[in-house]
């Protein structure tokens, strides 16, 4: 398995391997493409209760969907974001969801948790955003806020899980 340079993306988007709408060409970089941030956050409420993580657990019965062109994540805080862009792989590329180290400087993490696609994977990426600064941090609709890199697997298969065709937090 090996990582794709920005040439061998762009090979794979013009074979429609990858598949980024919208695309926007000056955010392939030298290993991975920058994903920009979306108008839709989830906002988790103050809850005071124990929560038992179990598969029946369900984050949208604890958050609450919020549509802004900014919102301000206060420290020790951590919401979730979706890309604007919509990835589709071929069943034989996957790849890494990263936050960007420009912002991690800050102690902005972005994706914190659970960054790998799953082959043939078809949609936004549902971002797991947390402030471990000390300063609140306004994030904008539009800031390349994290980075996607992709990779060749041995042998093929499809994205077929619960998040398929996800277009909000």
């Amino acid at each position: 398995m090996s990582i794709l340079t920005k040439n061998e993306i762009l090979k794979e988007i013009k074979k429609k391997n990858i598949k980024i709408e919208p695309f926007v060409k000056d955010n392939v970089g030298p290993g991975s493409v920058d994903l920009r941030l979306s108008n839709k956050f989830r906002v988790f409420r103050n809850l005071r209760n124990t929560l038992d993580v179990t598969e029946k657990l369900n984050y949208r019965d604890l958050s609450d969907l919020v549509i802004a062109k900014s919102i301000i994540v206060k420290p020790g805080e951590t919401i979730l974001g979706i890309t604007k862009e919509k990835i589709t792989l071929a069943p034989n590329l996957c790849g890494w969801l990263e936050g960007r180290s420009r912002f991690a400087r800050l102690g902005l993490l972005v994706h914190i948790s659970a960054s790998f696609m799953q082959p043939g994977v078809s949609n936004q990426q549902v971002l797991e955003i947390s402030n471990m600064g000390n300063a609140p941090l306004r994030l904008h609709t539009g800031t390349k806020i994290c980075q996607f890199i992709f990779q060749n697997t041995i042998g093929e298969a499809r994205y077929k899980g619960k998040f398929v065709e996800q277009t909000e937090p």
